[in-house]
């Protein structure tokens, strides 16, 4: 009687979904550090497959261009900037809209400060384009943000409120 032992299989299994969204922030991560290292305009896919001691084909299956990628990043530094600014208001009472604003501007100079490059990305010098477009790259990025809107009745507060937004091109 033959017999194979494989060992025992693990307990967690990643489905493909979970595996491609690893693989995806693994690439966003490493794009982050080598942009900090060289800016925006000195990113490349192939680099980033170097870095990430992958074949650069790899990493067109999750971002076809470089200006995908940037996209991405820039959409989750949106996100990112969007959610820290809104906490903060968010901690201020209703009734009191100018120290909301306040505590949302001044939110979102910390985070710059702590996040130069992704503030660099989002508000820097525009990052020159690459030769070749891709269809998916004329799709408008999505992002969380808030907006301030004001009370239909007279003389109520402003309000902060989470808006989606479509960037258009």
């Amino acid at each position: 009687m033959l017999t194979c032992d494989t060992g025992r299989m693990s307990e967690v299994r990643v489905t493909r979904a979970e595996a491609r969204l690893r693989q995806i922030d693994r690439i966003k991560s490493t794009s982050r550090r080598l942009m900090a290292e060289k800016g925006a305009p000195g990113l490349s896919l192939r680099e980033v497959a170097r870095e990430m001691g992958v074949v650069s084909s790899a990493l067109y299956r999750y971002f076809p261009t470089r200006d995908d990628l940037l996209t991405a990043l820039i959409v989750d530094a949106y996100n990112d900037l969007g959610e820290f600014a809104e906490r903060a208001a968010l901690r201020v009472p209703r009734e009191e809209p100018r120290r909301r604003l306040h505590a949302a501007a001044s939110a979102i100079r910390k985070w710059a400060k702590s996040n130069p490059n992704e503030y660099a990305l989002l508000y820097g010098s525009p990052v020159p384009a690459t030769k070749r477009r891709s269809s998916r790259s004329n799709r408008p990025p999505e992002s969380r943000w808030f907006s301030v809107q004001s009370s239909p009745t007279r003389g109520s507060s402003p309000t902060l409120r989470r808006t989606t937004t479509t960037s258009r091109r």
